[in-house]
C-alpha cells in the first residue's frame, strides 16, 4: 500500500496523476490554541428599519393572518404585500413578516428565496417575463429574450435576468426576466407583464410592447385583467382590491379563455366525444398478493 501512495498509483493500478501525496509534502501541525477574533471583526446583526411598513400595511398584514387557522399559512400572501410596498422582499420585509407571524427571519428567508415570484432586487414599474421553456424557446422565445435584453440595455451592455432598465420603481422602468414556463404552450411564444399575458409574440411585437410601457402606455393584455403596475399587481396577489364594486369589476374583468385553449373541448362537443363512464365496480390488485389472496373489489358509491 505504501508503494502505491508514493508513486501515485490508483487502486486499479494506473499511474495517471502520480506524484507525492499531501502527507509526504506537508508536515503535521499540532493545534495548541485558537487566537481570539478581534471584536471589530465580528459581524453584529442589527434590526433593519421597519418604518416603511406603515399602519395601513400592518392592518393589511393582520387581515391576511385572519384568513387562516394557523398564522404561518399567511406567509406567501404577506410576502406579496411586502413587495407591494417595496417592490421587492428586503431584509426589512423579511423581519416584518417574521414579527407579524411569530417566525424567525431564517424561516421567512427560506420561503422568500425559494419562489421566483419574490424578488430580492427592487423591480421596475413593470416586470416583463419572457417564457424560455422548450416550446416557447423554439418558437422564438429565446430570440425575444435576447432582443429585449439588447434593446433595453445601454452603452453596449445588455439587460440581463432580473435586471432593470431605468431607475427601479420609477415610471417607465422595466425589469426583465426569463421564465421557465408560463403555462400557455398553445399560445407561445408568450410574454407576461406583471403576470398578465401577451400571447403569440414576435421579436418586433415584444419590442413594441416594452417601448409602449416605457412611454407610459399600458397596452391591453391578450386576455385577462387590464394591465396594472407591478406593485398594484402585488397588492392584488396579497388579496386586496378596491372597495368600490365598479372599480373592482373594471380591474379584474376580462376575457380569460383563448380560442386555441378551448378548441379541443369545442371539437369534442361538436362531435359528441365523451369519456367512458366509470364502472360501478373496479377490481384493484393488492400491492403484494400472498399465494392464497384474491383481488380487492371496490364499489362506486
Amino acid at each position: 500500500m505504501s508503494e502505491n501512495l508514493s508513486t501515485g498509483k490508483t487502486y486499479g493500478g494506473s499511474s495517471v496523476g502520480g506524484g507525492p501525496t499531501h502527507q509526504e509534502t506537508v508536515a503535521d501541525v499540532d493545534v495548541v490554541k485558537i487566537a481570539p477574533v478581534p471584536a471589530e471583526q465580528l459581524v453584529e446583526e442589527t434590526m433593519p428599519d421597519l418604518s416603511v411598513f406603515d399602519t395601513l400595511t400592518v392592518e393589511r398584514a393582520q387581515a391576511i393572518i385572519a384568513r387562516y387557522p394557523q398564522s404561518r399559512s399567511a406567509l406567501l400572501p404577506m410576502l406579496h404585500l411586502v413587495q407591494s410596498v417595496e417592490g421587492r422582499v428586503s431584509q426589512a420585509g423579511i423581519h416584518f413578516c417574521a414579527a407579524q407571524l411569530d417566525l424567525t427571519p431564517a424561516e421567512v428567508s427560506a420561503v422568500a428565496t425559494f419562489y421566483t415570484m419574490y424578488k430580492r432586487k427592487t423591480c421596475g414599474e413593470h416586470l416583463v417575463s419572457v417564457c424560455t421553456n422548450t416550446l416557447c424557446a423554439v418558437l422564438g422565445g429565446d430570440d425575444i429574450y435576447k432582443k429585449l435584453g439588447e434593446h433595453l440595455g445601454s452603452d453596449g451592455k445588455k439587460v440581463g435576468h432580473n435586471e432593470t432598465a431605468g431607475e427601479p420603481g420609477t415610471p417607465g422602468s422595466i425589469t426583465l426576466e426569463h421564465a421557465e414556463c408560463l403555462a400557455a404552450c398553445d399560445l407561445g411564444p408568450v410574454v407576461q407583464v406583471n403576470y398578465e399575458f401577451y400571447d403569440n409574440q414576435t421579436v418586433d411585437s415584444a419590442v413594441a410592447l416594452v417601448d409602449a410601457l416605457r412611454a407610459g402606455e399600458r397596452p391591453a393584455p391578450t386576455r385577462g385583467a387590464p394591465l396594472r403596475d407591478f406593485r398594484t399587481a402585488e397588492l392584488e396577489l396579497a388579496g386586496f382590491f378596491p372597495d368600490d364594486a365598479a372599480e373592482y369589476a373594471a380591474g379584474v374583468d376580462g376575457p380569460s379563455a383563448a380560442v386555441e385553449t378551448l378548441r379541443g373541448a369545442q371539437l369534442a362537443n361538436e362531435r359528441g366525444w365523451v369519456a367512458p363512464a366509470m364502472p360501478d365496480t373496479v377490481r384493484l390488485p393488492s400491492e403484494k398478493k400472498p399465494a392464497d389472496s384474491t383481488d380487492v373489489a371496490v364499489t362506486k358509491k
